[in-house]
């Protein structure tokens, strides 16, 4: 049986890493596909993630496979699955419990992978598909983001506020952000109207009378946002730490992104035509996978998204 190179967590609390190692190369199920990766996007929060620990079923999961997006080519199709696909280029996401695109191979379902875009590289597209889909499934599919209401977007420079800031602005929303003021500039080219130094102004005195928090950073950042919106105000958070809470207005405010093979080509298509930007914070090989996760990679940007290429 054909082995690829994999990078699996050593499942440590105290001493996290990815230990390079080989393993089969899996095969596509039924509607599946199989994916010759060429890029994965880095989530450093996975580590966090109920998924990465545990089974569908609720057992112990032990050496996850980080990184659920990514950008590649189709190697083969699962029965039901389009075989056409074969041979495109494509980029998407995977079942979070599934071992994930930080390896040679994943597979994923048929369904959430779209073509990649023509004008952007591998790197560049696998750092797309979790942050341009949480961004629009928050302010379209959850908040219903209408032109001319005022959005106040939490880490704007993220890997998820670069995409929140340029769709509301292209919704045609009012888009205020909190960020370093190191990144005002660059946000300011995306679209947003106001920027907030997270590090020296206190929010709630620069933004009030909100119709949409969305929120990326989750613990005392959101709880000093509610204040702030109107009594038809809608607040999102994706942040890690609200996962599992018991407070109803979060529970009701979080969710996790799923893949959607028609957002995803819709996006595809603003990529091309430029009217979304995407930004790779830095591009790392295979090798220093567990460094991208859990060490220091001293080229980065301190905007966009990080990316494991497994192509040298």
């Amino acid at each position: 049986m054909k082995a690829m190179k994999v990078a699996r967590f050593n499942d440590s609390l105290d001493s996290p890493a990815l230990i390079a190692g080989t393993a089969p190369v899996p095969q596509p199920g039924r509607g599946g596909l199989l994916i010759r990766v060429h890029a994965a996007g880095v989530t450093p929060t996975e580590l966090q993630w109920y998924t990465t620990t545990h089974t569908r079923e609720g057992g112990r999961r032990t050496g996850a496979i980080l990184g659920h997006e990514f950008s590649g080519v189709v190697e083969a199709a699962g029965a039901d699955a389009d075989q056409g696909q074969i041979g495109q280029e494509v980029f998407g996401m995977n079942d979070w419990f599934a071992d994930g695109a930080t390896a040679e191979y994943c597979t994923t379902a048929s369904t959430s992978v779209a073509l990649k875009p023509r004008r952007l590289s591998h790197p560049e597209a696998a750092i797309v598909p979790i942050g341009a889909l949480t961004a629009w499934q928050g302010l379209f599919d959850r908040a219903n983001l209408k032109s001319g209401e005022r959005v106040l977007i939490h880490g704007g420079s993220g890997a998820v506020g670069v995409f929140a800031i340029q769709l509301a602005r292209q919704a045609g929303a009012h888009v205020i952000t909190s960020a370093s003021r190191r990144n005002f500039d660059f946000l300011a080219k995306l679209g947003a109207n106001e920027m907030i130094d997270y590090r020296s102004d206190r929010f709630e005195d620069r933004a009030a009378d909100l119709d949409i928090v969305f929120d990326a950073v989750g613990g005392e950042t959101l709880e000093r946002s509610w204040r702030l919106l109107k009594p038809s105000g809608r607040m999102v958070t994706i942040a890690a730490d609200s996962e599992g809470s018991k407070d109803e207005r979060i529970e009701k405010a979080f969710f996790i992104v799923e893949p959607n093979q028609q957002e995803l080509a819709k996006i595809s298509r603003l990529l091309d035509t430029g009217e979304l930007q995407c930004f790779v914070d830095a591009i790392v090989p295979f090798a220093q996978a567990s460094d991208a996760y859990f060490g220091t990679i001293e080229q980065r940007r301190g905007r966009g998204k990080m990316v494991v290429s497994m192509i040298a």
